[in-house]
């Protein structure tokens, strides 16, 4: 894994290796190991490079046989071997053992189409010297990151956006637009991020950038399929056929020169990856899990069992309130976005952990859940299409209450106050999406602190309305639950699971997670599954469920449903808050900035110190100001200290033409 940065354009050769290097440094933490640049008359490209694969000949930038090919790359690609040995029946000549290398030369062979003989993550950036063209793409799903601006005299790209601060003619702003999506969805829609100019490469899509300008194109799209065309007609079927797939993709997860990890949840996701590991290799595998000293958070006890069960080398790191005050600055630096949850939190206290114990590499369960039927907003969404058939009944809203156990608002709630929280647009099922509509609309009341300055901005702009129409026609005729996970998947998971509460947690610590139930045949089998298969009544997984009967044990695989959550009003309570977080909320700090209006952040405030008839909805609401107080203050106000001459990374490899 790496971080990799460049730029292409009207440049200046001998002032580029100094300017890669400062883009660099930003974000050393990605691959501390090694680092290396090429610059030409009109490109410069930079990697820092956490090695796993080929530790001694791997560093880039490497180039092709004829030096008419330069790559930098972040990521891994799984089926590097068989494409190795295929292009080597091609006459292709080999100086590495790496993947990097294999990349580049099946771009020479096969140009932007090899993206589809890839099986991994990564953010891919390839010089063309003979076309003058920079070639730039990213994974299937966007585990791995890859930004680009645009200057008066060059397009900027980096790993993380942070190493735009290095470039001298960027100066980062909050988009409005942006900050109305975060708020809504939990993150941006591609390919905006919350900064104006600064835009992500969409998950599936490359670009080709050259004098003409810069034309982007999609390679792979979330396959869907209509009733007509599901698959398998028994759970018995579906599982012999997903666990052939399954089990090839965690052997090739398994490959590395370095050794692999795994984290243990104590749910049913990371135990089946547990097991399928141990089942490939029976060596001894270290495990790792976080706990919480509030017991609500708490899932120590199931990952105890799981650990035992598979006997592995456990470690597990535990999570205090006072953890999420004192580390919340950091997250929101790495996670370079609006939060509304502070979970990400304990993901980077857990990534930390891993490294401690000198592990590069983990293989953790995430994307089961989204591709599986696995999350409440999916049997959320079952139950209001069976209420709706029905909306004046009094027992249909009731089945909500099972849902949310660990919310005891919704707990206690009667059959009329169930109907006005979940009742809203009950009725508009035929919405492409429905299964969203109330999450969106409670979550973009957060809004309403907005300043009046940024609401007179976005007065105009339904971020909800405009993707509501985009799938208008693009979701037209599926399932339910296929909607569902089509959103899910597209922003949720893309935008803030693999993103803030991965890449960006695990790469602060140099820490790689892969992703077996996010290999592109997994997702792809998933995706053609019927409904049944995944959701089964409100029984969730019910594949993986039947699939390990017997495989697991029963206090796993028969477990409720527990959401990952981590504490917020704790930021709050604690009597030690962190001066720098009282700062960003501090009237001259909220006046400042002037992104939210002071009077209604106070109130806000005032209400979770009291802890007073507290919400989910002001839990995230607070979250979401504070995270963007950090981020203004940051990357807009540029809080942090210049990169001096002595933190300067030292080059490993510096190519000049």
């Amino acid at each position: 894994m790496c971080g990799i940065a460049g730029f292409y354009g009207d440049i200046n050769k001998k002032q580029s290796v100094s300017t890669l290097k400062h883009m660099l440094t930003r974000i050393k933490h990605r691959g501390p190991d090694q680092s290396g640049v090429y610059v030409s008359d009109y490109v410069g490209l930079g990697s820092v490079r956490l090695s796993i694969i080929d530790l001694s000949s791997g560093t880039m930038p490497i180039s092709n046989q004829d030096n008419s090919l330069w790559i930098v790359f972040n990521g891994e690609i799984y089926n590097h071997m068989e494409l190795r040995e295929d292009l080597i029946q091609k006459n292709h000549i080999f100086k590495t053992r790496s993947d990097t290398e294999v990349i580049l030369h099946l771009y020479e062979e096969y140009g932007p189409e090899c993206l589809k003989k890839l099986n991994g993550q990564f953010a891919i950036a390839i010089w063309d010297k003979h076309k003058e063209e920079l070639f730039l793409a990213r994974d299937r799903v966007g585990i791995r990151p890859l930004f680009y601006t645009q200057t008066k005299s060059a397009f900027v790209f980096a790993s993380e956006i942070k190493a735009f601060m290095e470039y001298p003619e960027v100066s980062l702003k909050f988009s409005n637009k942006a900050l109305s999506e975060y708020v809504t969805f939990w993150t941006a829609l591609s390919p905006n991020t919350v900064f104006e100019n600064v835009f992500e490469v969409p998950p599936g899509t490359y670009m080709l950038v050259n004098h003409k300008g810069i034309k982007s194109n999609t390679y792979w799209e979330l396959p869907i399929v209509k009733p007509n065309a599901y698959n398998f007609t028994t759970v018995e079927e579906a599982a012999t056929a997903f666990e052939n797939i399954f089990l090839d993709s965690i052997k090739l997860r398994l490959r590395a020169d370095v050794p692999v990890a795994a984290y243990l949840s104590g749910g049913i996701d990371s135990s089946i990856t547990t097991s399928f590991i141990k089942q490939v290799s029976p060596n001894r595998l270290k495990t790792f899990s976080i706990g919480f000293t509030e017991t609500d958070f708490d899932e120590s006890a199931y990952q105890n069992i799981a650990a035992s069960y598979f006997k592995t080398e456990h470690s597990s790191v535990t999570c205090s309130e006072q953890d999420i005050s004192n580390y919340f600055k950091e997250v929101v630096w790495f996670a370079e976005a609006p939060l509304l949850r502070t979970a990400p939190t304990p993901m980077g206290l857990l990534s930390k952990s891993v490294r401690d114990h000198n592990i590069k590499v983990v293989i953790t369960g995430e994307g089961a859940d989204e591709l599986l039927g696995g999350y409440n907003i999916f049997k959320e969404a079952k139950i209001k299409h069976f209420w709706a058939k029905d909306p004046q009944s009094k027992l249909r809203p009731m089945l909500l209450k099972r849902l949310y156990p660990y919310l005891p608002q919704i707990n206690k709630a009667s059959s009329n106050m169930l109907k006005m929280f979940f009742g809203y647009k009950l009725t508009e099922t035929d919405s492409p999406i429905y299964s969203h509509l109330l999450r969106w609309h409670n979550t973009s009341r957060i809004k309403n602190y907005f300043s009046d300055t940024i609401k007179e901005t976005i007065k105009d702009y339904n971020p909800i309305a405009e993707v509501e129409e985009k799938l208008e026609s693009k979701l037209s005729g599926y399932d339910y639950l296929t909607k569902a996970q089509w959103l899910e998947i597209h922003l949720f998971m893309s935008g803030y699971l693999l993103s803030s509460q991965g890449d960006r947690m695990g790469m602060a610590n140099s820490i790689e997670g892969r992703y077996p139930f996010l290999d592109h045949r997994v997702i792809e089998f998933c995706m053609a599954l019927h409904p049944d298969l995944k959701l089964h009544g409100l029984n969730e997984k019910y594949l993986l469920k039947k699939m390990m009967k017997d495989r697991l044990p029963d206090a796993i695989l028969n477990r409720s449903k527990q959401a990952y959550r981590a504490p917020i009003r704790s930021l709050f309570a604690s009597e030690t808050l962190p001066e720098y977080l009282k700062t960003m909320l501090s009237e001259q700090r909220l006046t400042e900035f002037g992104v939210f209006n002071v009077e209604h952040v106070k109130t806000l405030l005032s209400k979770i110190i009291s802890n007073k008839g507290v919400s989910e909805m002001d839990n995230m609401a607070i979250t979401a100001v504070l995270s963007i107080q950090i981020l203004y203050d940051l990357f807009i106000k540029k809080s942090i200290p210049n990169i001096s001459e002595s933190e300067l990374i030292t080059l490993d490899k510096i190519i000049i033409e």
